[in-house]
This record gives structure tokens, C-alpha cells and sequence, in this order.
């Protein structure tokens, strides 16, 4: 099952790349892509792409919409 998410668009909007992002959150580059492709992560890699992308975790809804 496909999980719904922004954060290919969200990453784009803020011109970051594939590979800075995932420097930023702690991640591979591998997790991003997967991520964006909508498949499954854990809750803390969750956590960590929410943060590296800026937000709080109070505003998990506008990157992982699927969750709740």
C-alpha cells in the first residue's frame, strides 16, 4: 500500500536535493527516494524528514497526510 505524502514537492520547493535532504535528516539517500515513492518508514525517520524539511512536528499532516 501506498502511503501519501509531500515530500518529493516539498523538498523541490525548497530547492533542496535528493542527497542534501537526507544529509540533513540523518537518512540515505536510498530512504528519501523510497519515501518519495510512497512506500513505508518507520515513525522516526518520520520525524527526522519532518524537521529537516522545516517543520514541527505539530504540523506532521502537511508531510504525511496517511498519518494520524
Amino acid at each position: 500500500m501506498k502511503n501519501k505524502n509531500n515530500v518529493k514537492s516539498i523538498r523541490e520547493s525548497r530547492l533542496l536535493s535528493k542527497s542534501e535532504l537526507a544529509r540533513k535528516a540523518g537518512v540515505s539517500v536510498l530512504t528519501i527516494g523510497r519515501i518519495e515513492r510512497g512506500e513505508e518508514c518507520r515513525m522516526e525517520t518520520m520525524r527526522k524528514i519532518i524537521l529537516a524539511l522545516g517543520f514541527g512536528l505539530e504540523d506532521k499532516l502537511k508531510v504525511f497526510q496517511d498519518q494520524e
